[in-house]
C-alpha cells in the first residue's frame, strides 16, 4: 500500500509541475488558501505540493501576527502585497481568514472588526478573481480525537518542536468555539466567485491526494485535468450549508 500510494503522489506531483509549466507559459495567476484546525495537515500538504515547485515561481506565505502599524491599516492590506504575479503561485498558509477564527476563538479582535471582516471578504475575493487571479480555498477539516493524538505526538518529538505554539494548549479545550467560529465563516464566505472545499484530514495520505487532485482539476488546463481522477467524494466536498452539520467534524 505505501508504495501504491508513493507512485500515486508522484503522478499527481508531475501533474502539479505541468501546471506550473502552463502558468509559466500563459503568465496565469492563483492562490491557494489553507486553513483548518491546528494539526489538520497544512504545512504536509504545502511540502507535497511545492516539493517539486520552482523556488521563482512558488511562495507560501505565514504572516506573523501585525505590527503596530499594521494594525493601524485596511485589514486586507498586508495581504495584497503577497498575491501572485504574471505565472506565478501563491500558498497562503492561513490568511485573512485568521480573523474569522483564532481571532474569534481567542479574543484577538473585536466583535466588530470581525463582523466588519465577514461582511467585506465576499467582495475582496470577487475583486480578486475578476481581475484574473485563480483562488482555490480549502478547508482541512479533522475530528476531535485525531487532533487529541497529533497534539500529543507533537509534544513528544523533539523534530516538531518548532510546530509546537501556545495556541495548542487551547485547541481541544476550545474545541466547540472553534467548531462555531467555522461554521460562521464557512456560510458567510462561501460564495459563487470564492467557493470553500472541506477535505478531511484524518488520514493525511488520502486528503493530500484528494487535495492536490482538485488543485489540479482546478487550476490546471484541460490537456492536463482531463488526465487526473475525481478526488475521493468522501474526502473532499464542496461546502454546502445544508450538509455542513453532518459531513463536518462537530
Amino acid at each position: 500500500m505505501a508504495n501504491d500510494r508513493l507512485k500515486g503522489m508522484e503522478a499527481l506531483q508531475l501533474g502539479l509541475v505541468e501546471l506550473q509549466q502552463a502558468m509559466a507559459a500563459g503568465g496565469d495567476r492563483a492562490v491557494i488558501v489553507l486553513e483548518g484546525r491546528d494539526t489538520a495537515g497544512k504545512d504536509g500538504l504545502i511540502k507535497r505540493l511545492t516539493e517539486h515547485l520552482s523556488v521563482r515561481n512558488t511562495r507560501v506565505v505565514a504572516l506573523p501576527k501585525p505590527s503596530d502599524r499594521e494594525r493601524t491599516q485596511w485589514f486586507f492590506q498586508r495581504y495584497v502585497a503577497h498575491l501572485p504575479a504574471a505565472g506565478e503561485l501563491v500558498i497562503f498558509n492561513r490568511s485573512w481568514y485568521n480573523r474569522a477564527g483564532v481571532e474569534v476563538v481567542n479574543g484577538f479582535s473585536t466583535p466588530a472588526e470581525q463582523a466588519q471582516f465577514l461582511r467585506e471578504v465576499p467582495d475582496f475575493e470577487r475583486m480578486l478573481t475578476d481581475s484574473g487571479i485563480a483562488l482555490v480555498k480549502l478547508w482541512l477539516d479533522i475530528s476531535k480525537g485525531e487532533q487529541g493524538r497529533r497534539l500529543d505526538a507533537r509534544r513528544g518529538d523533539p523534530l516538531k518542536a518548532l510546530k509546537v505554539s501556545p495556541l495548542d494548549a487551547v485547541a481541544q479545550e476550545k474545541w466547540a468555539a472553534y467548531s462555531a467560529a467555522r461554521d460562521a465563516m464557512l456560510l458567510a464566505t462561501h460564495t459563487s466567485a470564492a467557493p470553500w472545499t472541506c477535505v478531511a484530514t484524518d488520514d493525511k495520505p488520502d486528503a493530500r491526494k484528494a487535495a492536490i487532485r482538485h488543485i489540479l482539476r482546478t487550476l490546471a488546463p484541460a490537456e492536463i485535468a482531463d488526465g487526473i481522477k475525481p478526488p475521493n467524494p468522501d474526502v473532499l466536498f464542496v461546502y454546502d450549508p445544508d450538509l455542513a452539520a453532518q459531513r463536518l467534524a462537530p
